[in-house]
This record gives structure tokens, C-alpha cells and sequence, in this order.
């Protein structure tokens, strides 16, 4: 019998190990897109469209359906060129939709003879990855929402394609079937709130951040936003989707008061904090497979601007 016993919690143990997204998984898919061959990943190079690939492959390898057409690429013109925003679809027990974006285009390169390239491992390759994460989180599951992962480009020119995106009619189904669009926004480092944390752009407008966190496992957190006089909610490319009156809100680590890496050259792996950010992406996913259509319904107040 204890033999038994322990083989039991032996195979328990290894199950409840095998969910779990890697370190090293994260590592490197971090380490891909905010690579020195990446150059910055400026919209319009072919940098930045080799990036978009790698995120499509990573969307196959979690056998994602596409969005729309025969390609997880999604076209849209930018400057009398294609650019590619990301999309796929992971179904689920239900057709309510959570959303889980962020993007992966940055700044380029500059001319500093030291280092000459914005690598943005942090802005926005940790959002990326996070959303990749949960997506591995959920590869070999069938969680009661289904799942829609949006890799965004062009924020950094504007937010042009996240723009584009939420304009497809294509993917309307989906979007008529959003309950909630989570945006990973700079979430490589330790928040001002502790590890295993993140705040909310726009917490004031909805009560998304009091249901999530009735439900947070292991200690995970949502906090209201301390930057709200800077309008965070109203710049990143959750507002693209605010303005179909869907629940979108940027989600971040980031502390601006201590922050010395936004937009500089040293946006480079050595400022992601991987243990806080597996823990992250682990206990969302933890999260998310307890939210169902019934206990998840977030909706905004009055004071929202769409």
C-alpha cells in the first residue's frame, strides 16, 4: 500500500510538474526576440518580419488554430508595405473569448558606437513571452473560455496595429464574444508591489482586478495602477479595443520610479528577472484555467472614455 501510495504521488507530482512553463522555455523565446540579430525589430525591416515568423512558429508549436485565413500572419499596410500583426486561437469549452496580447515591435537601432541596438527585451519581449507562456500553459488543455493570443506591431509607431487588428471584421466573431483582452505591457522586472506581481492600467474603469484576484493562485496579485495621472490606459494597445466597448487593460511590472531602461540600448536580457516572470506567467495560467463564463463577467463603470 505505500508503495502504491507514493507511486501515486510520485506520478501526481511529475503531472502537476509537467504543467508548469519552464525557465528555460521562457529564456529563450525571450532571448530570441530581443537577440542582437533582431536589431531592434522596427517595424518595416526584415528584422521585424522575422520576428513575426518566430512567434507564428511558437503558435504552431502550440498547435493554436488561425484567427482568420490560412496563415497565423495577418496582414496590414504600412507605408505602402505588408506588416504582419499575429494571431491564433486556442478553443476551449465554450465560444467566450479571453484575449491575451501584447507587441512585439520595438524602436531599431541607434547610432552609439557601444551599442547601437534597442534590443527591447522589455518592452515589449516580455510581453510577447508572456502571452506564449500561457499559451504553452494551456497547450494540452481545454480551459473553459477559449483563447485568442494577438501579437501586435506597430505600437511603437503609434499603435498602428493593433489598430488594424481590432478593425478586421473578420475576426468579429471573436471580438463580439470578448469578455476580457489582457495586455502584457513591460513585465521583465520586479513591480513596485513585490514579485508575483502586476498592476493594472485603468483599474478605476472596470472591476476586471477585483475578479481576477478572487480567483489568483499562489499569491498572485493584480494592484491598481500608481502611474494613473499618466494615462497609461489611454496609450497602449488595449484602447484600440476599449473603443469596441471591450474589457482591455495593459498589465504591467514596470516601476517608473526606478526604471533606466525604457527605450535606452540596455533594454537587454540582463534586466529581466526570470524567476519572478516564470512565476507570473505559471500563476496566471493557474488562474485563468478557475475563471469560466459564469464567475468571470467583468464589466466598466461610467467613468470610462471610450
Amino acid at each position: 500500500m505505500k508503495k502504491l501510495t507514493y507511486l501515486t504521488f510520485s506520478l501526481f507530482s511529475i503531472f502537476s510538474f509537467a504543467q508548469e512553463v519552464s525557465k528555460e522555455r521562457l529564456h529563450t523565446v525571450l532571448e530570441t526576440l530581443a537577440s542582437d540579430e533582431m536589431k531592434g525589430r522596427e517595424i518595416g525591416t526584415t528584422e521585424n518580419d522575422s520576428a513575426a515568423n518566430y512567434i507564428a512558429k511558437l503558435f504552431k508549436e502550440n498547435n493554436l488554430e488561425y484567427c482568420t485565413g490560412n496563415s497565423y500572419l495577418v496582414p496590414f499596410d504600412y507605408k505602402g508595405k505588408t506588416a504582419y500583426n499575429v494571431c491564433g486561437v486556442k478553443k476551449g469549452k465554450t465560444d467566450k473569448y479571453l484575449g491575451f496580447s501584447g507587441h512585439f515591435d520595438h524602436i531599431g537601432m541607434s547610432k552609439d558606437p557601444k551599442d547601437n541596438i534597442y534590443n527591447g527585451a522589455d518592452d515589449d519581449a516580455s510581453g510577447i513571452t508572456t502571452l506564449v507562456g500561457i499559451a504553452d500553459y494551456f497547450k494540452d488543455k481545454k480551459p473553459d473560455f477559449s483563447m485568442v493570443f494577438m501579437a501586435f506591431n506597430g505600437e511603437e509607431k503609434g499603435m498602428l496595429g493593433s489598430k488594424a487588428i481590432s478593425k478586421d471584421q473578420n475576426l468579429d466573431k471573436i471580438y463580439n464574444n470578448m469578455t476580457t483582452l489582457f495586455n502584457f505591457e513591460m513585465v521583465a522586472t520586479e513591480s513596485a508591489f513585490g514579485k508575483n506581481a502586476l498592476f493594472m492600467t485603468g483599474d478605476e474603469f472596470s472591476d476586471l482586478d477585483e475578479l481576477f484576484n478572487k480567483n489568483a493562485a499562489n499569491g498572485l496579485k493584480i494592484n491598481p495602477d500608481p502611474y494613473a495621472s499618466e494615462q497609461l490606459f489611454y496609450r497602449s494597445d488595449n484602447v484600440n479595443f476599449v473603443k469596441k466597448k471591450i474589457i482591455a487593460h495593459s498589465f504591467s511590472t514596470v516601476d517608473m520610479t526606478k526604471v533606466t531602461h525604457y527605450h535606452h540600448e540596455n533594454d537587454d536580457i540582463n534586466v529581466v528577472d526570470f524567476d519572478n516572470l516564470t512565476q507570473i506567467v505559471n500563476n496566471f495560467g493557474k488562474t485563468l484555467e478557475k475563471l469560466n463564463p459564469k464567475n468571470f463577467t467583468p464589466k466598466y463603470n461610467e467613468k470610462v472614455k471610450f
